[in-house]
């Protein structure tokens, strides 16, 4: 694992942009428009993390809606968040 962010400001990649023009340059940590959720483990892959989300995207955890993310609830990613140190290795299986 590359890093760990609390509650992290989150600037929408270009792959996402491309589909979903809307949203701005960067969404504040802590809003509830901001995807990333309470927290997120960044993988040494660009652009990939493991994070919460919010409320209103809890239906898509565990589906292909993510540009190559792994969603979590806020209340499940705060356990491997405090107990993985950055350098980790992480294995994403099947």
């Amino acid at each position: 694992m590359a890093a760990k962010y609390v509650e992290p400001a989150w600037s929408p990649p270009d792959s996402v942009r491309r589909d979903h023009p809307g949203p701005p340059g960067v969404i504040t940590g802590g809003s509830p428009n901001n995807p990333v959720g309470a927290r997120a483990l960044v993988l040494d892959r660009s652009e990939i993390a493991i994070h919460g989300t919010t409320l209103a995207m809890r239906a898509s955890i565990g589906t292909a809606a993510s540009y190559g993310c792994i969603r979590m609830r806020d209340e499940d990613v705060i356990d491997p968040y405090d107990r993985v140190a950055v350098g980790a290795p992480v294995m994403i299986r099947e």
